[in-house]
């Protein structure tokens, strides 16, 4: 069975105009531990900090809560992993669409059923995805609207603010991949297939990265199907979800499971750095 060992490091620095005299934030940066997932090490080191607490939110994240009341002029945050992959046995064939409709599985996965103003589809991908409701299976129809997502959208950074909705998104034809998450879970609940959005890490993009290099990563974001039981599949790069992807939390969509969220009482943000980088170690 293969498997792959990650360190990542993942550092923030928010300056702002002047001093900010408390702030207090929510940071979701520690990967989950589950079964082909095993978080070795999770640090996060926070200056300046006044107070904090790690607890695991409605949707089995680990969140870190914290204060920083002394007064300062930029927030440092380093959020230090390593992270062991791997293989887990193939899964069994995909359920069919009465597993999907039954009254119980309704009731239960209700959560990731219901639209959200994020995932909301227009009317022309809801149509997109009805013309895959007859598909033999759920993840068939699934595969099949992640491939015509992938193909109508194009990959580009800044076209699309962090808050952009799914019609947005559409509108423009483009965005990031949490854009691209969005629009492919909209158009998946729309006909009755539960799905969640999942955040964490891509560590490699193409090829192969060397034990002991160290190379940039990029937060990323895909969505879990549930046929029977959950499925991944990646609407960005369409590939499958593999040993490369480093999951941290799951929920609804972004705003479930952003890293970084909070307020402070001082002057405005002028410059907010980051940077993800990540070591093969294993």
């Amino acid at each position: 069975m293969s498997s792959r060992r990650h360190r990542i490091v993942h550092r923030t620095t928010m300056r702002y105009d002047g001093e900010v005299t408390a702030a207090h934030n929510e940071l979701r940066m520690i990967p989950v531990s589950e079964p082909g997932q095993a978080t070795l090490e999770a640090r996060v080191r926070v200056r300046p900090l006044s107070w904090s607490n790690v607890y695991e939110d409605h949707w089995g994240t680990q969140v870190m809560a914290m204060e920083s009341q002394t007064p300062h002029g930029v927030l440092e945050i380093e959020a230090v992993s390593t992270v062991e992959r791997s293989e887990l046995p193939v899964q069994a064939d995909a359920a069919g669409w009465d597993t999907v409709r039954d009254e119980g599985t309704i009731d239960r996965l209700s959560e990731y059923l219901a639209q959200t103003g994020r995932t909301d589809p227009p009317e022309e991908v809801a149509a997109l995805a009805r013309d895959h409701a007859d598909a033999p299976t759920p993840r068939a129809a699934a595969i099949a609207i992640v491939g015509r997502v992938h193909e109508a959208l194009s990959y580009e950074q800044g076209i699309t603010g962090w808050q952009a909705t799914a019609a947005e998104v559409w509108e423009r034809r483009g965005g990031v991949c949490q854009d691209f998450a969005h629009l492919t879970l909209g158009a998946l609940r729309s006909i009755g297939i539960p799905a969640r959005y999942v955040s964490g890490y891509l560590t490699v993009e193409d090829g192969e990265v060397e034990r002991g290099t160290t190379v940039q990563a990029r937060n990323h974001a895909w969505i879990e199907l549930w046929d029977g039981g959950w499925h991944p599949l990646d609407p960005t790069n369409v590939g499958p979800v593999g040993l490369d992807h480093v999951v941290i939390g799951r929920g609804r969509d972004y705003d479930d499971v952003s890293p970084f969220r909070g307020m402070f009482v001082g002057p405005e943000v002028t410059d907010l750095e980051l940077e993800i980088t990540y070591t093969r170690i294993g």
